[in-house]
C-alpha cells in the first residue's frame, strides 16, 4: 500500500507521523521501551498536540528479536499468530545514550537524541535498519488517493494505519511472502498478504505467509494474520515497507545467517513441518474434478495402472464422491458408490491409501445445514443471520472453527470417514472467507480472513493425528498462511495445461519453500484444460521428481494412456510415467531422509539452488530448476524443443542416470520425454531403493549407494536410511587414496560410484574404486 507521492510528499488526504527522534529508552526487565515524537521537540509547547510511537524490542528466542510500534495502545489484544517462546536470556546493556537488546548473535540498538534509528547488526555485521523516514503512524482520511488494497473496512471519519520500512543493501533481494507465482525474486513487487482463490497465473495467492528472508542473511515475519502490504523496494525502492490497518505493527527479525539457518528459527517460531509417512512419496491418481465416476471408473483406473506396470499409492475421490448440492455432507453418493465400505476396503487391498475432497461449506441442501443452523456453529452476519451465498455451493454457510462446539462437531464427521477407510483429507478452499461477518469468540473478522485456514486444517489434521496417529497424519491443503506448515501436504491450486503454466507453478513452489513449507506438489499436466501430450509428458517428469506427486485434472481424466500408448515406444505417455513413477520410488529413501530434515529442521525437500548455494551470485534468481533433497538437481523441460537451460553451481557434477560427468556452468541440453537433466551433486551419497512398486518398503533390503565423492582426498559422508518401523540405519563413507570405503549394518546392500564401479557389501563394509 502507497502513502507517498514520491520521496518527499505524502498523498492528498494522507498524514504521515513519522517517528523523528528518541526522547527516551526506559529497560523494563527483559524488553526495551522506546518513545518517540513525531516530530523534533526544541522546547516545551512542542510536546502538546504530537503524537507519539512506541517502540517495544523483545525476544522470543535466540537469534530473533521482535519490535512493536504503537500509536494508541488501548485497544483490545489482536489476534496473533501462535508462536514458540523458549527461556534463552536477553541480555541488554546501555552506554551512556545508547542502549542494546541482544539475543543469541543478533542485536538491535537505539540512541536517545534527535534522530530516529533502529539498527540490527549480528557478528560484527549491519543487517537492515529503520532510520529517518521509516516507522510511522498514518492517518488516512476516506477520500485519500490511498488504494486500500482487499479490504473493504467500514471507514470513520479517518482510517489509521502503522507502517515500517526497513533498509536493503546494492544487491540484496527478498524471498518468500507465500507461494506466488510471479518472479522469485520480490523486488520492485507490491505484494498483498490476502488469500484468494485465483489460480496461478496472476498476482493472487492462496497461501500468503507474512515472512520474508533476503540473501544478506537475515529474514522479517510480521506478525498479523489479517492484511499485510508489502512494497518491496516498489515506493521506496532502496526498503521494504510493510504496513497493517490499524495501531500496532509488530515483527521479528531472524538471523541467519544462511538462508536455511533463517527457515530453521523461522520454522522454530511459527511450526515446523509435520511428519508424514513415507507412503505419501509415491504416485497419486484423482477422478478429476468435474468427469463422470463410478466405483467400476475407479476400479478401471487402478487395473489400469497396475497392467501397466505403473506403481500407484494414493487414489483420490475429488468433490462428486458426495451427491451434487450437498457438499459438504460427508456422504458417499450411493447412486454411484452403493457400498462404500467394501469399496475402500478393496482398494486398501490392492495396497493403495485412499484420499477424499472436503472443504470448509456446508450446502443448504446438506443434511448438515439444518444441524449446524440450530445449534449455532455458522459464522453470523451482523444481523444475526448465518453468512450465507451462492457461489461454489447453493446456499452454503461458513462453519465457525472459533467455536470449540463447532469444531468438534465438524471433526466428528470427518472421525467417521478415518473409521470407514479414509486416510487422507484433501482439505481444498479456505480462501474464500467474508469480513462482513462476526465470529463466536469475537475475533476481527478481517485478522480471520487469512488466519480461517489455519485453524481449518489444523482441526482436520488433529482428528487423522488422533485416528492415525502422530506421523500419518496427510492433508493435501490448498489455502495456509504462517504456521501452514506444520499440517502439511499443500499443492499448488488451480494451474493451466501449458509449458508456460508449469513454470509459473514452479515458481510458486520455490517461493512457498523460501516461506517455510517443507513438503509441496501440483497438479500434473496442469487443472485446466486438456493438455496437448508433450505438455502432459514433461509435466509428469517434473511431477514425479517434486515433493509429492498428483495426477489430477478439472473436465478430464488424467490417467497417463489416455495421452498415448505404445509399449514399443519409450517416449509413450505410459512408458514416460512408468519410467519416472519407477524412478521416484527407488528415489524414497533418499527423499524420506529429506522429509526428515524437513520435520526436523525446517529445511523444505523442494529447495530454491540460493538454500544450497547461497555464496553463489548466479542462484537467487533461478527459478526454473531446483535441488531435490541436498545433492540432486532437478531442470525441467519448459519448452516442446525438449531443451533446457540450466545452471550447475561449483564443483563436479555427474548425471544420475548415465553418471556422466558435467562441470559447473550453463547448459543447454536436450532430452527426449523419458529423460530431463538430474545431476548429483560432488560429495553426495544417493541411498537408492531396490523396490521399484511401492515407496514404503523395506529399503535396506537390496539398497544400493550410488556415490560421488569428487575428488577431496578428506571427503567422508553420513547418512541415514530409515526402516519401515522408523528406526535407521547409519551409513559412513570416506576416501581411503583411489578407493571408496561404505560402512555400515550387515545385510544385502551395495555401492555404486557413478560412472564407475559396483561392490557389495561384506559383513557390513563395502570397498570400491572411485570414478
Amino acid at each position: 500500500m502507497k502513502f507517498t507521492d514520491g520521496f518527499w510528499h505524502a498523498r492528498p488526504g494522507v498524514g504521515i507521523h513519522y517517528a523523528r527522534e528518541i526522547d527516551r529508552i526506559i529497560e523494563e526487565g527483559d524488553r526495551v521501551r522506546v518513545f518517540s515524537p513525531t516530530r523534533v521537540v526544541t522546547q516545551r509547547g512542542d510536546t502538546l498536540n504530537l503524537p507519539i510511537v512506541t517502540t517495544t524490542l523483545s525476544s522470543p528466542m535466540a537469534d530473533v528479536i521482535t519490535v512493536s510500534h504503537v500509536h494508541h495502545r488501548g485497544g483490545p489484544d489482536p489476534l496473533r499468530f501462535p508462536v514458540t517462546q523458549t527461556d534463552d536470556d536477553v541480555e541488554i546493556t546501555r552506554d551512556g545514550d545508547r542502549v542494546e537488546l541482544r539475543a543469541g548473535a543478533l542485536s538491535a540498538r537505539m540512541t536517545t537524541g534527535k534522530s530516529f534509528e533502529l539498527a540490527f547488526e549480528a557478528e560484527g555485521r549491519a543487517l537492515t535498519r529503520s532510520g529517518g523516514k521509516s516507522a510511522a503512524w498514518v492517518d488516512v482520511s476516506p477520500d485519500a488517493s490511498v488504494d486500500h488494497g482487499p479490504v473493504q473496512l467500514e471507514r470513520a471519519s479517518r482510517m489509521s494505519y502503522m507502517f515500517e520500512q526497513l533498509d536493503l543493501d546494492v544487491g540484496e533481494l527478498v524471498f518468500g511472502l507465500g507461494e506466488r507465482f510471479g518472479p522469485v525474486a520480490k523486488n520492485g513487487q507490491t505484494v498483498d498478504i490476502w488469500n484468494y482463490d485465483g489460480g496461478t497465473s496472476s498476482e493472487q495467492a492462496y497461501k500468503n505467509v507474512p515472512f520474508y528472508l533476503t540473501n544478506r542473511g537475515y529474514g522479517v515475519f510480521v506478525d498479523d494474520p489479517g492484511h499485510v502490504s508489502y512494497e518491496v523496494g516498489s515506493e521506496a525502492v532502496e526498503r521494504v515497507q510493510f504496513s497493517v490497518a490499524g495501531e500496532e505493527i509488530r515483527y521479528s527479525i531472524i538471523y541467519g545467517p544462511d538462508p536455511k539457518s533463517i527457515l530453521e528459527k523461522y520454522t522454530a517460531l511459527t511450526g515446523r513441518p509435520a511428519r508424514i509417512p513415507a507412503w505419501t512419496y509415491g504416485l497419486w491418481l484423482s477422478t478429476s474434478f468435474t468427469t463422470d465416476y463410478d466405483e467400476a471408473t475407479v476400479t478401471s483406473f487402478v487395473e489400469g495402472m497396475r497392467e501397466r506396470e505403473i506403481p500407484l499409492s494414493v487414489f483420490h475421490f475429488d468433490c462428486f464422491w458426495m451427491r451434487e448440492f450437498t457438499w459438504c455432507d460427508f456422504e458417499w453418493d450411493t447412486r454411484v458408490f452403493p457400498d462404500p465400505e467394501g469399496m475402500l476396503s478393496r482398494l486398501h487391498e490392492r495396497g493403495l491409501r485412499v484420499s477424499v475432497w472436503i472443504n470448509p461449506y456446508i450446502a443448504q441442501q446438506s443434511p448438515l445445514f439444518d444441524e449446524g443452523l440450530a445449534r449455532g456453529y455458522f459464522v453470523h452476519r451482523r444481523d444475526g443471520s448465518v453468512w450465507q451465498w451462492d457461489r461454489w455451493q447453493a446456499g452454503m454457510a461458513l462453519v465457525d472453527f472459533t467455536n470449540p462446539d463447532a469444531t468438534s462437531w465438524y471433526k466428528d464427521k470427518l472421525r467417521a470417514l478415518v473409521r470407514q477407510g479414509v486416510d487422507v483429507f484433501k482439505t481444498d478452499f479456505g480462501e474464500r472467507i467474508p469480513v462482513d461477518v462476526v465470529y463466536a469468540d469475537g475475533s476481527d473478522p478481517e485478522r480471520l480472513h487469512n488466519y480461517y485456514t489455519h485453524l481449518y486444517n489444523q482441526a482436520v489434521h488433529e482428528v487423522l493425528a488422533e485416528e492415525r496417529g502422530e506421523g500419518e497424519a496427510v492433508l493435501f491443503a490448498r489455502s495456509a498462511s504462517a504456521g501452514g506448515q506444520s499440517f502439511p501436504i499443500h499443492w499448488g491450486g488451480d494451474s493451466t495445461a501449458s509449458f508456460a503454466s508449469m513454470a509459473e507453478t514452479l515458481r510458486g513452489g520455490l517461493s512457498l519453500a523460501y516461506s517455510g513449507f517443507g513438503y509441496w506438489s501440483h497438479d500434473i499436466g496442469g487443472f485446466e484444460h486438456a493438455p496437448d501430450v508433450g505438455v502432459f509428458k514433461r509435466w509428469v517428469a517434473f511431477g514425479l521428481m517434486s515433493s509429492h506427486s498428483r495426477f489430477h485434472g478439472s473436465g478430464s481424466y488424467r490417467v497417463p494412456w489416455m495421452f498415448g500408448e505404445d509399449e514399443a515406444d519409450p517416449q509413450s505417455a505410459v512408458a514416460v510415467t512408468r519410467t519416472f513413477a519407477r524412478l521416484k520410488n527407488r528415489l524414497a529413501p533418499y527423499l524420506i531422509a529429506a522429509g526428515r530434515e524437513a520435520h526436523d529442521s525446517g529445511t523444505p525437500i523442494m529447495r530454491p539452488m540460493m538454500l544450497e548455494f547461497p555464496e553463489d551470485p548466479a542462484t537467487p534468481h533461478l527459478d526454473r530448476q531446483y535441488m531435490l533433497g541436498g545433492d540432486l538437481l532437478v531442470a525441467p523441460v519448459f519448452h516442446a524443443s525438449g531443451v533446457a537451460e540450466f545452471y550447475l553451481p561449483e564443483g563436479s557434477w555427474r548425471a544420475l542416470r548415465t553418471g556422466a560427468v558435467a562441470e559447473a556452468g550453463w547448459r543447454r541440453e536436450e532430452h527426449g520425454f523419458d529423460s530431463l537433466p538430474l545431476y548429483v551433486r560432488e560429495g553426495a551419497v544417493i541411498p537408492m531403493s531396490a523396490h521399484e512398486d511401492r515407496p514404503d518398503a523395506d529399503h535396506l533390503d537390496g539398497l544400493t549407494l550410488l556415490v560421488h565423492p569428487g575428488t577431496d582426498p578428506g571427503w567422508t559422508r553420513t547418512l541415514r536410511v530409515e526402516r519401515p518401523d522408523g528406526s535407521t540405519a547409519e551409513f559412513r563413507a570416506h576416501r581411503d587414496g583411489d578407493d571408496v570405503i561404505v560402512t555400515g549394518p550387515a545385510g544385502a546392500w551395495g555401492v555404486e560410484v557413478l560412472g564407475g564401479a559396483t561392490s557389495a557389501s561384506a559383513s557390513g563394509t563395502a570397498r570400491v574404486r572411485a570414478a
